[in-house]
């Protein structure tokens, strides 16, 4: 069971993190650590300040929340003052990195509040206020598709490819690289580009041919895109 302490935790650098959310390195680098454009200088958008640190799992779980945003028309600055209001307000340190702030529904109101106290713009919005009671915006509802969460709320697992797939990143298995029931999917992706059949890599690795696939799918989603 995650705790909070595990949120803490020192789990990838930024271009191993970055490869898993399918983000681009710099993107990841630019929230976590902020940049310098000219004569202006950005914060970062997750962190309270720069650490150079490599990328906690709750920075990683934050990040994957992020991503949901990233097609939208508005700088991710914009999330700062709010992932820092969050903050201060839940007393939680990786504030998306929680069930409670998103799944409650009296700290939804919170949510709801400081959106409109922070100016997000309402295209960022995590809870929309519809048909007379507070819902989660669709990159939010995309998101808890990926994440589950301890009895604490922390969040314990991403499922990179939703909950259809087995594929799951589990900072206490298999030190948080994607598997299946605690087997890599880069080292069964290894077996079939090694000669392996689809049925003799389940074999082989005491999976299901359906997990196979399933590793395979998400090993060479980049290549596929």
């Amino acid at each position: 069971m995650a705790k909070v302490s595990t949120l803490d935790r020192p789990m990838y650098s930024y271009a191993e993190a970055a490869r898993l959310l399918d983000l681009p390195a710099a993107t990841l680098r630019w929230w976590l650590e902020g940049a310098r454009r000219g004569d202006v200088d950005y914060l970062p958008v997750i962190r309270p300040e720069r650490t150079g640190a490599d990328v906690t799992w709750g920075e990683f779980v934050e990040a994957g929340l992020l991503r949901g945003y990233r097609q939208k028309n508005v700088p991710l600055q914009r999330m700062r003052p709010f992932i820092a209001e969050m903050r201060e307000r839940t007393g939680m340190p990786y504030p998306l990195a929680h069930w409670r702030p998103l799944i409650d529904h009296a700290a939804r109101k919170l949510v709801y509040e400081i959106q409109h106290q922070v100016d997000l713009p309402s295209s960022m919005y995590l809870v929309e206020f519809e048909g007379g009671q507070m819902e989660l915006a669709p990159a939010a509802i995309q998101f808890l598709d990926r994440v589950d969460f301890d009895a604490g709320g922390a969040a314990q697992r991403y499922w990179p490819a939703g909950k259809e797939s087995p594929v799951a990143i589990d900072p206490d298995i298999a030190f948080g690289m994607p598997q299946i029931r605690g087997i890599r999917t880069e080292s069964v992706a290894e077996s079939i580009d090694a000669g392996e059949s689809n049925d003799e890599a389940a074999r082989s690795w005491g999976l299901a041919p359906s997990d196979i696939t399933a590793a395979l799918e998400w090993e060479h989603r980049q290549k596929a895109a």
